[in-house]
């Protein structure tokens, strides 16, 4: 059944109440003062910095047409990405998932594509049951799996399987072929496991010393991957597509401000002050008869891409791995300040989207790597109109298919001698 005419006019006039009581014709101006008078650095309410410039703090932007082209400074990249099948609860109490992480190269290089790293993370409230297996290897040797036990938790268990799951397999296949990388590896998400750090106050029975299925041990395979890299002087960085950090918004609503935060993440405001809008002659930027008529993003500037200068991020889940944060206790072996997050911001006029580039600070430190890798990514990102190649590779060797995703229930069915808890969404959305 669809909406009728009527039903999509009444709609609309409640979208138009909202819109008169909305007014963001000084969002712009607040992203301005914020940029300019907030973030050197930005503190929280005690003082301390949470987000602060890394070297010069400036906007860029560039020609789509002029970084496409330019001469890369990393000759390979390698991406690599963690898939799932999705948290499934069975009828005899177990909840699963599966992971399947997989390195790509741009230029291909196969071996390197045909490794893969399996983990299958399980919860389950019987404490008599075995079932964490050994590493173990298949395809002639080129990939390996194993099963891991899963934390009790009396909530979330979902949630839990799953980011255990992706990050187990994504860390350990990162550090395992780890060889292969000779210039530059890009992680697909964040530079270490942000859900994960978010963890210890909701479910602090999460650090259960009985589990190897924890935070702790899923963020040191990565705190080990930085420290590999840093050791061998190479570049390591995270794309982040879909950034949902609060680190500024969080920080600026906490504050005792004269504005209300008007943007419901950082993506937001930076969308806001990296966003370039054409104006004619005589200064109308809708280019209609009135203000109203104009369409939303009709006249973005789409034929450059925008960008921030690096900063320092200490705020959220960063907060961890800040020099002051204990890292979940896992032994840092650099000085602290090394593992800091640090990054920078892009903004594509074409798609409307922006992403987050994060890399350690024992890397970034470096104006010269800072200014490369920045290079690097605003090159790729004109000329694939979205993740640089080895991003979106990875993300496809890595990517369970519907199909396969219930075939691979339909097993887990058959070796578990249990069917799966299914609910109605299940039934409409899957099966249907």
């Amino acid at each position: 059944m669809t909406l009728d005419p009527i039903h999509v006019d009444a709609i609309a006039r409640l979208a138009g109440s909202v819109a008169d009581s909305v007014d963001d014709s000084d969002h712009e101006a607040f992203a301005e003062t914020v940029w300019a008078e907030w973030l050197d650095p930005l503190t929280d309410a005690s003082g301390r910095p949470v987000v602060e410039p890394l070297g010069d703090q400036r906007r860029q932007r560039v020609a789509i047409d002029d970084i496409a082209l330019a001469e890369r400074p990393f000759p390979t990249v390698h991406g690599i990405d963690s898939g799932t099948i999705n948290p499934t609860s069975f009828k005899n109490g177990l909840v699963l998932d599966l992971a399947h992480a997989a390195m790509a190269v741009d230029p291909s290089e196969l071996s390197v594509h045909r490794a893969r790293t399996i983990v299958a993370t399980v919860h389950t409230g019987d404490r008599t049951a075995t079932l964490e297996t050994d590493w173990m290897r298949l395809d002639e040797g080129n990939s390996e799996y194993r099963t891991i036990r899963a934390p009790e938790v009396n909530r979330y268990a979902e949630a839990v399987v799953h980011a255990l799951a992706l990050y187990l397999a994504e860390g350990h296949h990162a550090r395992e072929h780890a060889h292969t990388v000779e210039d530059l590896l890009l992680l697909d998400g964040p530079l270490y496991p942000k859900e994960i750090l978010t963890w210890r106050d909701r479910n602090p029975e999460l650090d259960a010393l009985t589990y190897e299925a924890r935070p702790t041990n899923v963020l040191e395979n990565y705190v080990r991957l930085v420290e590999r890299f840093v050791e061998a002087e190479t570049p390591i960085a995270g794309f982040v597509k879909n950034p949902s950090a609060r680190a500024i918004t969080g920080t600026l609503g906490e504050r005792d401000t004269e504005f209300d935060v008007p943007w419901p993440d950082d993506t937001a405001f930076f969308t806001r002050l990296l966003e370039q809008h054409a104006e004619d002659a005589e200064g109308d930027a809708g280019g209609g008869d009135a203000v109203g008529e104009t369409e939303p993003g009709e006249n973005r500037r789409t034929d450059e891409l925008t960008a921030t200068s690096w900063f320092v991020s200490r705020g959220g889940p960063d907060g961890a791995m800040a020099a002051d944060g204990d890292a979940l206790g896992v032994d840092r072996k650099l000085d602290p300040e090394c593992y800091e997050v640090t990054f920078f911001v892009i903004y594509d006029p074409r798609t409307d989207l922006c992403y987050k580039v994060e890399s350690p600070y024992a890397i970034s430190k470096d104006p010269d790597t800072r200014e490369q890798l920045k290079t690097q990514i605003l090159s790729e990102v004109a000329a694939e109109r979205g993740p640089p190649r080895a991003v979106d590779k990875a993300d496809e060797l890595a990517k369970i298919s519907t199909g396969e995703k219930a075939d691979l229930r339909r097993q887990f069915e058959q070796q578990l001698h249990s069917e799966r808890q299914k609910t109605y969404d299940v039934l409409r959305w899957e099966d249907g």
